[in-house]
């Protein structure tokens, strides 16, 4: 982050903005995006935080829509800069009573970012930070900047918070259906098709799927059959297994036909269209709702991790209540 030289005075008259020297150099050479208390935002700071998204939306959007999902991603890019400037700052205030973030600590996180994403291959993560436009000191900047960000939001959030049984039972009512698992069936599924590769009419491939089907009542093997006789090549190797479905897995007429099937049931041949099928379901499981004791736990760290998030954004209010904030971009 650029720093003023010493405490500035902004005094906006009209479109007359008058800065300190430093504040006007960075803004000549880049632009300024927002003055956090003495610290300057360029422009190129939030680009440079959104610019992957950026392009992956520019290939989605287009016109007004793109304009607008553009506008909210800066924005939003922008306060999260704010935020991290004034942790910054605080930093600061505590360096001076003798806090620091070792150089080693720093070191190991730029090593694991070499061994986790790199392979080891140090020469290949420095080609990729000169392709993206990055030094290396700048890399390191950045990534203690983010430490420093990390442990201060650790630092200024304590665990002493009570989540009450009440509260479980509240989110567990709220948001019953995440706990829940639809009614599925395991299905098998043989198909023929009158509009098939081989020289059978319509009234051939019933009279065909009819005999399968025979045969499946009297013993046969659905998997060995399937293999066989299906003409669904997506799933014929495989016995003409489609493993667990749900009711919106397959069209209406077909949903109809598996889930009205008991478990080890051959259905009739149903025709659909142009095609022919029987299915058979291997296994069925009931929908059902996970009690509440068995997610408690779970329940509980999701509320922990609401409060902190909630105690950390009251502390960065405060900081930003104490600050002088302009934003101009």
């Amino acid at each position: 982050m650029r720093r003023f030289a010493g405490i500035f005075t902004l005094i906006l008259v009209a479109s007359t903005a008058l800065y300190t020297a430093r504040a006007q150099q960075a803004e000549v050479i880049d632009g300024v995006a927002a003055i956090v208390n003495d610290d300057v935002i360029t422009i190129s700071q939030v680009r440079e935080l959104i610019g992957a998204r950026e392009r992956a939306l520019r290939e989605a959007y287009n016109g007004p829509d793109l304009a607008e999902r553009i506008k909210e991603m800066r924005s939003a890019a922008l306060k999260d800069l704010v935020d991290r400037q004034l942790i910054i700052q605080e930093f600061r205030k505590m360096e001076e009573k003798g806090a620091n973030i070792p150089d080693y600590v720093v070191d190991d996180r730029i090593q694991t970012v070499i061994r986790e994403e790199f392979g080891g291959d140090r020469a290949a993560f420095i080609r990729t930070l000169n392709a993206q436009g990055y030094t290396l000191t700048r890399f390191k900047e950045i990534e203690k900047e983010k430490i420093i960000v990390q442990a201060m939001r650790q630092a200024k959030v304590t665990d002493n918070f009570v989540v009450s049984p009440k509260q479980i039972q509240a989110f567990y009512q709220k948001n019953r259906a995440s706990y829940s698992t639809p009614e599925q069936v395991k299905l098998r599924m043989i198909v023929l098709r009158e509009d098939g590769t081989d020289d059978f009419s319509g009234s051939d491939k019933k009279q065909t799927a009819e005999e399968i089907r025979q045969k499946l009542v009297t013993g046969a093997e659905f998997e060995r059959m399937a293999q066989m006789y299906s003409e669904d090549e997506s799933t014929r190797d495989m016995g003409g297994d489609w493993g667990w479905i749900e009711r919106n897995t397959l069209n209406e007429e077909l949903t109809k036909a598996a889930f009205s099937l008991k478990a080890g049931a051959t259905s009739p041949v149903l025709k659909i269209d142009d095609s022919y099928y029987i299915l058979y379901v291997e296994a069925r499981k009931e929908a059902a709702v996970k009690p509440i004791a068995e997610v408690r736990e779970e329940i509980e760290a999701v509320l922990m991790q609401q409060e902190r998030m909630k105690a950390q954004q009251r502390w960065l209010d405060t900081l930003r209540q104490k600050a002088y904030i302009k934003i101009l971009s």
